[in-house]
């Protein structure tokens, strides 16, 4: 499959804000991802296959940790590795800026993303009980330590 990943535009954010609702139980608007667009501390990437948006990442980038928001591929393209591909480019993106260490929350029980998450040097260091609603589940915190 070919993907170009790429900075994500504003011309984006109706795809984006689709996927968001089709994968997330409590999604980001598409005026939430045009804020965090406008700002300089984030750095937001889009997968494109054949012209559609496959899927989408961010960071909220600090002095020299950032967090990880917003990952997601399209349903009908889940299984693809495109979340393989994007998030190391993300990562590679960011330790450009600055950004030393990377932490992220994920469901306790989305085993996939864990594993994804584990491939690319996150260890589960904690959990937020009670973190996530519908349904209400706790988040296992990861971090990236370089």
């Amino acid at each position: 499959m070919a993907l170009e990943i790429r900075p994500m535009e504003a011309a984006d954010v109706p795809a984006v804000a689709a996927i968001e609702s089709a994968v997330f139980s409590e999604p980001w608007s598409g005026k939430s991802f045009l804020e965090m667009l406008e700002r300089e501390d984030t750095l937001y990437l889009t997968a494109v296959s054949e012209g559609k948006i496959a899927g989408m990442c961010g960071l909220l980038i600090g002095p020299y940790e950032a967090e990880l928001f917003n990952v997601a591929v399209a349903p009908d393209l889940q299984g693809k590795g495109i979340a393989g591909r994007m998030l190391p480019e993300l990562l590679r993106r960011g330790f450009e800026r600055g950004v030393r260490e990377f932490t992220l929350e994920v469901r306790a029980s989305n085993r996939v993303a864990i594993h994804l998450y584990e491939k690319n040097g996150f260890v589960a260091e904690g959990v937020r009980p009670h973190f996530y609603l519908n349904p209400e589940e706790d988040a296992l915190i990861m971090w990236n330590r370089g």
